[in-house]
């Protein structure tokens, strides 16, 4: 007697941890079987039946025999049926009772065909589906050929003149101030579409001109001492130093004319033109002492000039891409801005050069190579000069590598050269500016390298 217990005690765990997996065992594998036939009922031997897992997309393949049979044994799961070519299958629209209740067909376009059965449910017993399997007629490719290659869609005219929704924020039609954005028809508004701000193009579909201006003005109130001469502003002042006060007031407008051709959401444009002029008007000046405004005491101690100068007339071509993503090297030639390194310490400037510059490896890597043959400036402005160039040419190279070493950080290696040429030089004002007014002021040229390496990020 203690022995039949002892031997229940030990099977009883036994049966407890394999009873889950002898049940396992007979939910885990089915058996699909079915027979292939034509329209008159008779066997159809060499169809390649094709049963695809929808879950893991495994699929396994069987050939219908002499009398039409296949037989699958799958795991458990949800299983799509087919016919491979040159056969397609025909299942019957109405068997889907007999097909399971989870069953879906999926048809052409006129419901009549339906070539694939899916969500056939294997689990723990067998599925016998029979189907019909018939070579599509000439016609039926051509009509599934034109059908593949005209993809359902909607033609769009002109995708560049899709403009923004027009409706009202709040709801209450604007009461109480408050906005609503993207009205249409306004071509002071910056969020509307404008052609003359290249959001749409102004004639073709890759031409676009972009029509800016901006206005700077700069007031500066300032006591800074002013040394006096034999000519003081005040009559028998004796004092080294004169009145310290001065105001100055700068408006300068500038207005850009850029005109381009590209499609620039993806790739850099194929040319570009850009003038962009500017005026000085008025430069004014009052200060309390002589000599400041004009080194002529008899200018007085009030000053107003103008002036108009070009900032940036450039023209620009794309030369070639240098790999599948766009990445590009062009090359512009005119007045244009520059700026050498990160802070534009060592140079920032507009002014008339010769640039190559492009980029490699999805923009992680760019190059500049430039030369620059000086323009003066003006005295007063500080804009560009166009009379006569000055004797110097600058000549700078830089790259910068993105995501160096760490995600976010940039290095840059640059290398430039100066070349200042001997001169004199007076300013608009009357002052010497070449050679400088220290030690012993004699013409002398400057040539002068740099080679440098700096991080951002």
């Amino acid at each position: 007697m203690p022995v039949k217990v002892s031997i229940r005690t030990f099977l009883l765990p036994i049966l407890v941890i394999f009873a889950p997996f002898c049940i396992l065992a007979q939910d885990g594998s089915g058996k699909l079987f079915g027979k292939v036939t034509n329209k008159d009922g008779s066997a159809v031997a060499g169809v390649v039946v094709t049963a695809t897992n929808q879950t893991s997309s495994e699929a396994e393949s069987e050939t219908s025999k002499a009398d039409g049979s296949y037989t699958f044994k799958l795991r458990a799961g949800a299983y799509k049926l087919s016919a491979g070519p040159p056969f397609e299958a025909r299942f019957d629209r109405g068997k889907s009772a007999e097909y399971g209740s989870f069953s879906n067909l999926i048809c052409d376009e006129s419901k009549k065909l339906c070539p694939i059965l899916e969500n056939i449910i294997i689990g723990g017993g067998d599925r016998k589906i029979d189907f019909i399997a018939e070579q599509p007629t000439d016609a039926a490719k051509a009509d599934e050929k034109t059908e593949i290659q005209e993809p359902d869609r909607r033609e769009l005219r002109d995708r560049w003149r899709i403009e923004f929704p027009e409706y009202d924020r709040y709801g209450d039609k604007g009461a109480r101030g408050r906005d609503i954005p993207f009205k249409r028809n306004r071509w002071y508004n910056p969020y509307d579409q404008n052609v003359i701000k290249g959001d749409k193009p102004i004639f073709g579909d890759d031409y676009f001109l972009i029509l800016s201006g901006v206005s700077t003005t700069g007031v500066e109130i300032r006591r800074t001492p002013s040394a006096t001469s034999v000519s003081a502003s005040n009559p028998d002042s004796n004092n080294f130093l004169g009145r310290p006060e001065s105001l100055s007031l700068n408006q300068t407008i500038q207005l850009s004319f850029e005109f381009f051709k590209g499609q620039t959401v993806f790739r850099p444009r194929s040319w570009a033109i850009k003038i962009s002029p500017t005026f000085s008007l008025p430069n004014y000046l009052n200060a309390r002492e002589n000599g400041i405004v004009n080194i002529d005491p008899r200018r007085g101690t009030n000053r107003t000039d103008y002036h108009a100068s070009l900032e940036e007339a450039f023209a620009e071509v794309k030369l070639f891409d240098t790999n599948d993503n766009f990445d590009s090297v062009s090359v512009r030639a005119g007045i244009q801005p520059f700026i050498a390194d990160f802070r534009g310490f060592l140079y920032s400037d507009n002014n008339l050069g010769v640039r190559l510059f492009g980029a490699f490896s999805n923009n992680k890597l760019q190059f500049n190579a430039a030369y620059f043959r000086q323009l003066e400036k003006d005295t007063n402005s500080n804009l560009n000069a166009l009379e006569t160039p000055r004797h110097q040419d600058v000549f700078i190279a830089n790259f910068f590598r993105q995501d160096f070493l760490f995600k976010g950080y940039t290095i840059q290696g640059v290398g430039a050269y100066n070349n200042d040429r001997e001169d004199i030089h007076y300013d608009t004002n009357g002052f010497l500016v070449r050679p400088a007014l220290v030690g012993n002021a004699r013409p002398h040229s400057i040539k002068a390298g740099y080679l440098g390496i700096n991080g951002d990020g």
